[in-house]
C-alpha cells in the first residue's frame, strides 16, 4: 500500500490536516510502535502523535526508548519526550 515509511508518515499527517483525529491518532501509534520502522520516523510519529492523542504518544515514546533496536540518540530523544507526559511529584 505505501512505498515508505515516510509515505505512511505523510497519510497519517494528511488525516491530521483533514480533521481526522482518531485516524491520525491510529496512524502516528501504528508507525511510532512498528519495529520495522525507521527511528527517525517512529520518533516523528510519536511527536506528532502527541497533538492527537497525548497518552497514546506517552505510550509510544516508552515503547521507543524500550526497543533495545532503536539506536541510542533515538531512546534518549523518546525518553526526554516521555517524560513531559509523566504526572509531577
Amino acid at each position: 500500500m505505501y512505498e515508505s515509511d515516510e509515505d505512511r508518515l505523510d497519510a497519517a499527517e494528511r488525516a491530521a490536516e483533514g480533521n481526522n483525529p482518531r485516524a491520525a491518532a491510529g496512524a502516528f501509534s501504528a508507525i511510532a510502535c512498528d519495529r520495522e520502522a525507521g527511528d527517525e520516523v517512529r520518533l516523528a510519529a510519536a511527536e506528532q502523535l502527541a497533538d492527537v492523542d497525548p497518552h497514546a504518544a506517552a505510550e509510544a515514546f516508552t515503547a521507543i526508548a524500550r526497543d533495545r533496536e532503536v539506536g541510542d540518540e533515538a531512546r534518549r530523544t523518546a525518553a526526554g519526550h516521555r517524560t513531559a507526559f509523566e504526572p509531577s511529584a
